[in-house]
């Protein structure tokens, strides 16, 4: 899962999945993992409001921050990001086409309905903009984990 600072989309989207794979029975098949393309948050907590939503939610969000290294095309299956802007900074990291064909937007797996074609950033925003956010992914993963099992 990448975003820009991995401090709000990215984790969140890494303990959701977290949840629907364990609630599947199938946690020991996955390998999740969030990560920036930026890297001004490297060894923090997530965004406090976004684990204060997510914990409403029975989440735990305590993944230490990181940027994305190269070593993530090798060592994960799908690279999922939340908006087009990283979507071009990790396209500008691949190494071959195989690597860009690892990298899915978080939207292609949104079926609710909604005004986004992506995930946005709820950075600026208030209490609103974390809880869409968390709706969106939450949606999103349970997608995501029937597709990649089938």
């Amino acid at each position: 899962m990448v975003c820009l600072g991995n401090i709000c989309r990215s984790p969140a989207a890494e303990g959701v999945l977290r949840s629907v794979v364990s609630a599947r029975g199938d946690a020991g098949r996955w390998e999740i993992d969030s990560a920036g393309t930026g890297g001004w948050h490297i060894g923090q907590l997530p965004d406090k409001r976004m684990r204060v939503h997510a914990l409403r939610r029975g989440l735990n969000l305590d993944h230490i921050c990181r940027q994305v290294h190269g070593s993530d095309f090798d060592d994960f299956d799908i690279i999922v990001v939340m908006d087009s802007d990283n979507e071009q900074n990790l396209r500008a990291m691949a190494r071959t086409i195989a690597d860009e064909d690892k990298i899915v937007p978080m939207s292609a797996f949104v079926s609710m309905a909604t005004r986004y074609d992506y995930i946005p950033d709820p950075y600026y925003e208030g209490a609103e903009g974390f809880e869409l956010v968390l709706d969106l992914l939450e949606d999103a993963c349970a997608n995501m984990a029937e597709a990649l099992t089938r």
